[in-house]
């Protein structure tokens, strides 16, 4: 007779005695029945972790796609509790802490998956995204790179790294990897858009008007790319040819208030002033806090000679961004037609400190060294 079997008498047997209030026959069993009793305890122990993570885990995947991110993080963590060895766990954490700006759980999460699995491309992508949102630069370049050689048929791990040399101003590095991007399909309209702007960084305005028009076409939805068409032609001084594309980026978006504040600028260049003045307060009824739209209004007032009305504006533009250093320079001029020299002075030096170099000319000349 083998154990199998002989537990399996045994176990009724047990039953039968305990009926009658007879006690434990355990005792009665041979080592290796114990032990075998034992495995199958454990066994099914083990079957209630798993499927207690997989339940947990489940729950998670669905509070993700609701964007319900901090409560899908607790609940990938109960089912890393649960089972901690599985993966797929310790990656949707990472991309759920991610998504919810919790770069430094991210990256912890998905290292610990990296430990347990070094070939996991996606985590390193993931990981990079971490790195690169806590300012880790040369740690996110290191993870990008390493996904790309895990799988380089992620149109993604392109993107991303693509974005991160733009930032780091590697403008040459970016256009190769956003080019790679668009070869593999992957988010075409943003890899068009993105070398269109590293080639406008790089002051190639044609090459990037081809690459804005192109992302226009893939998507025509898309406001930011119409308003990025418009600034640069604006740089080109094509002013009827930007103002057709705030317009456009306007009918798309009507509460986008750069393609308003960048409208308004374009209209001053076009000596349109009231005009200019309208779309810089359109553009602050949409965003009260936008300091751009202010120092505007004041460079409107200080062609308008209305210098105490600029004076005011430049005011909140500096109150809303205590650094912005254009804005510094701009006051100054002002201050310097309501003949205070001494408050110009001061706010060119600013201008200065914050490594303006208009601000370093104006206080040079005027200033003394």
């Amino acid at each position: 007779m083998n154990i199998k079997t002989k537990l399996s008498l045994l176990i009724g047997a047990f039953c039968f005695f305990s009926s009658m209030g007879f006690g434990q026959v355990e005792e009665d069993l041979t080592p290796e029945e114990i032990a075998y009793s034992d495995s199958i305890a454990a066994l099914n122990q083990e079957n209630a972790a798993i499927a207690a993570s997989q339940e947990a885990y489940n729950a998670g995947i669905q509070l993700f796609n609701e964007k319900k991110f901090e409560q899908a993080i607790k609940k990938f963590a109960e089912s890393i509790k649960s089972d901690p060895n599985f993966t797929a766990a310790y990656y949707n954490k990472g991309v759920a802490e991610n998504e919810a700006n919790k770069f430094n759980d991210a990256s912890k999460t998905l290292s610990t998956l990296l430990e347990k699995d070094s070939n996991y491309s996606k985590a390193y992508f993931q990981r990079a995204r971490a790195f690169q949102g806590n300012g880790d630069y040369l740690s996110a370049e290191n993870d990008y790179t390493k996904s790309i050689q895990l799988d380089g048929a992620n149109p993604k791990a392109y993107y991303n790294f693509g974005t991160l040399q733009f930032l780091q101003q590697d403008y040459d590095g970016a256009i190769q990897s956003f080019t790679k991007t668009i070869e593999l399909k992957g988010d075409e309209a943003y890899a068009y858009n993105d070398r269109g702007s590293c080639y406008r960084m790089k002051g190639d305005y044609p090459k990037a008007i081809k690459d804005y028009e192109e992302a226009a076409r893939k998507n025509p939805e898309l406001a930011f790319v119409l308003n990025n068409l418009g600034t640069t032609k604006r740089k080109m001084k094509n002013y009827d040819g930007a103002m057709a594309d705030f317009n456009r980026a306007i009918s798309v978006d009507k509460k986008f208030h750069l393609a308003y504040n960048n409208r308004g600028a374009t209209q001053m260049a076009m000596n349109r002033l009231d005009d200019a003045l309208n779309d810089f307060n359109k553009c602050l009824e949409i965003k009260a806090d936008y300091a751009p739209a202010f120092a505007n209004i004041a460079a409107v007032k200080f062609k308008k000679e209305d210098y105490k009305g600029a004076l005011e504006a430049a005011n909140k533009a500096l109150k809303i961004d205590p650094n912005y250093a254009s804005a510094y320079v701009n006051r100054g001029m002002i201050k310097e037609m309501l003949r205070d020299m001494q408050g110009a002075c001061e706010d060119w030096e600013k201008a200065r400190e914050l490594g303006a170099e208009t601000g370093k000319s104006y206080y040079s000349e005027n200033c003394g060294q």
